[in-house]
């Protein structure tokens, strides 16, 4: 038996689902209804060749951006949301720059922090910006030097990280590293 393709009912994508911003409207908030570049069947980053992996990150961020658009609609959501926003960002901050001194993530959390706050601060997000261009910079021009050079310049860095540590550990615990592994050679 044969179906007549006129008179198939085909699914077409119409937008982000509507429900949340449909109970918004008739709460009598007022929703942005904007949805270019925010992906979709026929806008940026879905078109054909486009992978699954980029897809799922566009959608990710059209329903991040919808629902903040909904939080933001509301007066005290949007204090709330700026709270939240405040107090997550200024945490993550925090705990990067108290493990700045220490090896590990200490730098990466503060970007992190930064990421957080560029939510909702434009300050953040210019700083996020400044900061993310200047290690491509650096990091373009690291790369483009010989492994001698590089190999100094990771030397100097671990040296640095060294003295951090063992400054950290004299003045913030009272552990001298270096008087104990000098009193240890005089001894054995």
């Amino acid at each position: 038996m044969a179906t007549n393709r006129s008179s198939v009912d085909v699914p077409t994508w119409s937008g982000p689902p509507k429900g949340g911003v449909r109970t918004a409207e008739r709460r009598g908030y007022a929703v942005p209804k904007d949805q270019r570049g925010r992906g979709g069947p026929d806008g940026p980053g879905t078109g054909a060749g486009t992978a699954v992996a980029e897809r799922r990150r566009g959608r990710f961020r059209q329903r991040m951006g919808t629902t903040l658009d909904l939080i933001r609609a509301n007066p005290t959501g949007r204090v709330a949301l700026k709270i939240f926003i405040s107090i997550a960002g200024a945490l993550v901050v925090t705990i990067g720059i108290a493990l700045i001194p220490l090896p590990g993530p200490g730098w990466l959390l503060v970007i992190a922090g930064l990421g957080i706050w560029a939510v909702e601060f434009h300050w953040a997000r210019r700083l996020l910006n400044f900061t993310r261009r200047h290690v491509q910079g650096w990091t373009r021009w690291v790369t483009s030097r010989s492994l001698a050079v590089r190999f100094v310049l990771g030397s100097v860095g671990l040296v640095f990280v060294a003295v951090v540590v063992w400054l950290s550990l004299k003045y913030s615990l009272g552990i001298d590293l270096l008087a104990r592994l000098l009193h240890y050679l005089a001894t054995h």
